[in-house]
């Protein structure tokens, strides 16, 4: 811990740690354990060179399997989707290329107009009245979602559907734990996969807030997702629904069955699979001021000049905590990567309406072909859930172990999902396998193929 200062001389040392009130370099660090202090030098290998470095590097790289040499049925909230060209054309321009989000109200003209055409887009796809120009993700958007319920609503308990992704679920848990709330989680049906509606009527007392994913993390969709806001509503508490954007092109939006606020996934629409990110988070909600001004992030408008007759956008509302609000700030978010909110817009501006239906269409009928091809293979149950299906669906290996049939399969080049145990105990044996407009029929047949093979 001295090494920091093995340059000073004593006299200058001592000066020093005179001026700063301490006896001892080491009373700088008197409240760290010292059961966690390194003693002596560190155990580093000598400095390579950069050649060096690229050749180690590369060496490490090589033990990744990537989704272009492997085929790959993984989704669990990041399911794999082909980006057109032009989308990294147009988001490689000067113009664009940066991953700072713009928080000066005065910045260039064209960023702003890009992030207003974001905002309306995602308020067309959710049937919100607002919508912000991103967050950083699907999981600290839900979560912030659950703490602008808290303040809006003050009661100090909030539901989360037990089938909501796990790891968003830890995030939620994370954000809200500082807040001293109570998180409770809504059972789902063990037959369905949808959320238990009886199990949240026991819950939803002095609930601030109800947090459901639609299609859930199964794959489901969600049937009674008006009566679940009716229950909520009843309560005097906030609808939250989770959604993957490219499934709205076939699902009724959920602001046509009393959501308030509506958070997801974006990195499906023109975004890239790099190690899980850069991510983008969708945020919107009724046009309730009271829920508008408790937003986090930023809100572009479009107004007028001085004049009145040239359109202008600019920074309507911003809850940076680094500005006027300070301890008032709605969120911590600085430098999300509003590059990829530009990469949204032009993913959604190429397919429009009737592509984005269209691209919907494909993923649901190709998932459901493949779910009845895999339920022809001697013990492979598909689908253990009865509840209709979007991309993804569960499915139970019987009399094998599953970690033994993943392995095989990995062996083939093919990775067949996600195993589910890890995050749902009670889900033993069973796989979440997702299909998109990437996977071909043969794709398909040579996964059936594979389970045959290491199922004898």
């Amino acid at each position: 811990m001295v090494e920091f200062f093995k340059n000073y001389s004593r006299e200058k040392l001592e000066k020093v740690l005179e001026k700063i009130g301490v006896k001892d370099v080491e009373d700088l660090y008197s409240d760290v354990p010292d059961s966690i202090k390194i003693r002596g030098e560190l155990n580093l290998p000598e400095a390579l060179n950069e050649m060096e470095i690229e050749k180690y590097v590369g060496r490490i790289l090589e033990k990744n399997m990537v989704h272009n040499e492997v085929l790959t049925f993984l989704g669990a909230g990041l399911p794999l989707h082909y980006v057109p060209a032009a989308v990294e054309s147009i988001v490689s321009r000067s113009e664009f290329y940066t991953a700072y989000t713009p928080y000066q109200p005065e910045i260039s003209q064209g960023i702003l107009q890009t992030l207003f055409e974001y905002q309306s887009m995602v308020c067309e796809l959710t049937g919100m009245d607002v919508a912000n120009s991103s967050m950083y993700d699907w999981a600290t958007g839900a979560a912030e979602a659950l703490r602008m319920a808290l303040r809006v609503k003050g009661k100090r308990k909030v539901l989360v559907g037990e089938n909501i992704g796990p790891e968003r679920k830890n995030v939620i848990r994370t954000y809200l734990e500082p807040i001293e709330c109570d998180i409770l989680e809504v059972s789902y049906d063990d037959v369905s996969g949808r959320i238990d509606l009886g199990d949240l009527e026991r819950k939803v007392k002095d609930a601030s807030a109800l947090y459901i994913e639609n299609p859930n993390f199964f794959g489901i969709i969600e049937k009674d997702v008006a009566k679940m806001a009716e229950i909520i509503h009843r309560e005097g508490g906030v609808f939250i629904v989770g959604v993957d954007p490219i499934s709205l092109g076939l699902l009724k939006a959920p602001g046509e069955y009393g959501a308030d606020i509506v958070v997801g996934e974006g990195q499906s629409l023109g975004g890239w699979l790099n190690f899980g990110g850069p991510s983008l988070g969708i945020f919107a909600c009724r046009g309730d001021m009271t829920l508008v001004r408790q937003m986090p992030g930023r809100i572009i408008g479009m107004t007028t000049d001085l004049s009145g007759e040239r359109r202008a956008f600019t920074m309507v509302l911003q809850t940076r905590e680094q500005h006027i609000r300070r301890e008032q700030a709605t969120s911590n978010i600085c430098s999300n990567e509003a590059l990829m909110a530009v990469a949204a817009v032009v993913y959604l501006a190429l397919l429009g309406s009737k592509g984005l239906r269209r691209l919907a269409t494909e993923i649901f009928e190709k998932a459901h072909y493949a779910c009845k091809r895999l339920s022809e293979v001697k013990n492979v149950m598909a689908p253990y859930f009865s509840g209709e299906f979007y991309q993804e669906f569960t499915l139970k290996i019987v009399g094998e172990d599953v970690n033994r049939v993943f392995s095989r399969m990995v062996e083939k080049k093919i990775i067949p999902g996600l195993v589910l145990t890890k995050y749902f105990p009670k889900l033993d044996n069973m796989l979440l396998s997702c299909f998109t407009e990437v996977h071909s029929i043969d794709d398909i047949e040579r996964l059936v193929e594979a389970f045959k093979e290491v199922m004898i």
